[in-house]
C-alpha cells in the first residue's frame, strides 16, 4: 500500500477522490430507475431468438415466467396475462422461438428481462416439432380414434360450410355441388388464418351443432371445413387445440378439406372424413344425380322384366293345367261320380269350372258300380 503522499500513485487516488466528492449522490431506487431508463431507451423493441427454458405453464396470476437461452447465455422473460391471451402461438418448454418485446430491468433483484409481446416458432422445424408434440397429446386424449368417426349421410338435404366467404374455395364447392347434385348450402364466414382465426373456426363448428332441429335456420346434415393451400404457418389455425376439439365434438358428420393433397393438419385426424381438396369434399358430400337417374331407370326396367316373366310363368302353368284336362266330349261321357273323384285333385279354381260340366254328365243308375272306384251307387230316396 502506498503511504507516501508525494508519490504519483497517491496523487492520482487523491485526485479521483476529490472528483467523486463533487459527483451527484444516488439512492438505490434512483440508480435503479436510471439504469431502467437507459436499458429501455437503448432497446425499446428487440427480436430475440432462443429456446424456451423453465416454462411450467401460466402462473396463477395468468402471467408466464421462463427464460430464453442459447449455447452460452440466458435471459429472463415474462409474458403478461393480456398478451398471453392474444398470442397465436403459446410458449412451450424446449420450443425454439423468436420473441418480440422490449427489454426492461427488475429493480427488486437487480435483473434485466425481456417483456414478450409476440411469439413465433423459429422456422419450419420448430413448427413441425410443436405439431408432432400436439398430435401425440391429442391422440392420447382419444380424439383421433376411429371409433369416434361418423358415417357421412348418403344425400344430405342441407350442407354447412365453414370457410372464408371471399376466397375461391367457397365458389369451387358451390359449383361442384351444382354440377353433381344441387343442395341447400349454409356458409358460416370465418377468418382462415391470422390472429383470432382459430377461435372463429371453432365457434362456427359449435354454432352449426347448436342449431335446433326444425328451427328457422335448418340444421345441416353435413359440415365441410375448408381452406385453400398455403404454408404451414398459413394453415396453423387448423392445428390449434380449440379447433381440433370442436371438430371431434361435432355431432354433425364433418369433412376436413384444408389445403392441397400434400397438406396435413391436425383437424384432418379429428374429422370424420378428410378430403384432399375443397372440390373433393363437395364430391364426397353428394352423389352424381345423372348417374342416379341411369341407375333408377335400370332398376325400373329390371322390375318390369321380372313382373313380365312372372306373368308369363303363371300363364304357362295355367296352360299346362288346361292341357291336363280331358276334352269336352270326354268329360260329358264320364259318369258324374268319376268326374267328382277326378276333380278332387284339381286346384280350387278349376273345381268350380268342372261343376258346370258335371251337371250335364249322365248320372249312374241306382245300384250300378262306379266306373272309377267300383263303389255301388245308392238307391234314390223318396220323400
Amino acid at each position: 500500500m502506498c503511504t507516501d503522499p508525494k508519490s504519483p500513485k497517491s496523487i492520482v487516488l487523491m485526485t479521483l477522490a476529490e472528483a467523486l466528492v463533487n459527483a451527484p449522490e444516488f439512492t438505490v431506487s434512483e440508480l435503479s430507475s436510471a439504469l431502467r431508463r437507459t436499458v429501455e431507451d437503448a432497446y425499446g423493441h428487440v427480436r430475440v431468438r432462443g429456446e424456451i427454458s423453465g416454462f411450467r405453464g401460466p402462473h396463477s396470476s395468468g402471467h408466464c415466467y421462463f427464460a430464453l437461452k442459447d449455447d452460452s447465455a440466458k435471459i429472463e422473460a415474462v409474458i403478461w396475462k393480456t398478451a398471453h391471451a392474444r398470442m397465436r402461438f403459446k410458449p412451450q418448454e424446449g420450443l425454439e422461438v423468436i420473441a418480440t418485446g422490449r427489454l426492461t430491468t427488475y429493480p427488486g433483484s437487480s435483473k434485466y428481462q425481456i417483456v414478450i409481446e409476440a411469439l413465433e416458432p423459429a422456422g419450419i422445424g420448430a413448427l413441425m416439432a410443436l405439431m408432432e408434440e400436439r398430435k401425440r397429446k391429442l391422440s392420447a386424449e382419444g380424439l383421433f380414434d376411429e371409433a369416434r368417426k361418423q358415417l357421412l349421410p348418403w344425400l344430405p338435404e342441407v350442407i354447412g360450410v365453414v370457410t372464408s366467404p371471399t376466397g375461391a374455395v367457397i365458389r369451387d364447392i358451390l359449383h361442384r355441388l351444382q354440377d353433381r347434385f344441387p343442395r341447400r348450402v349454409l356458409v358460416w364466414p370465418v377468418r382462415v388464418q391470422g390472429e383470432g382465426s382459430a377461435e372463429q373456426i371453432a365457434a362456427a363448428i359449435r354454432g352449426f351443432n347448436a342449431l335446433p332441429e326444425g328451427g328457422r335456420i335448418p340444421r345441416p346434415d353435413l359440415l365441410i371445413v375448408a381452406r385453400g393451400g398455403g404454408s404451414l404457418e398459413d394453415l396453423w389455425s387448423f392445428n390449434e387445440e380449440i379447433v381440433v376439439h370442436a371438430a371431434a365434438d361435432s355431432l354433425i358428420p364433418l369433412i376436413s378439406a384444408v389445403g392441397h393433397e400434400t397438406d396435413v393438419t391436425l383437424i384432418d385426424f379429428a374429422a370424420d372424413k378428410r378430403a384432399p381438396t375443397p372440390t373433393a369434399a363437395a364430391e364426397m358430400a353428394v352423389p352424381v344425380r345423372s348417374e342416379l337417374f341411369v341407375e333408377v331407370a335400370a332398376l325400373a326396367r329390371r322390375t318390369i322384366l321380372c313382373w313380365q316373366r312372372g306373368q308369363e310363368g303363371r300363364r304357362n302353368e295355367f296352360r299346362a293345367a288346361v292341357r291336363a284336362l280331358p276334352a269336352a266330349g270326354e268329360l260329358l261321357a264320364i259318369p258324374r261320380q268319376r268326374l267328382d273323384s277326378a276333380t278332387a285333385c284339381l286346384p280350387r279354381g278349376l273345381k268350380a269350372n268342372t261343376k258346370l260340366i258335371s251337371a250335364a254328365s249322365p248320372k249312374p243308375a241306382p245300384g250300378s258300380h262306379c266306373g272309377c272306384c267300383g263303389a255301388r251307387s245308392r238307391k234314390p230316396t223318396i220323400g
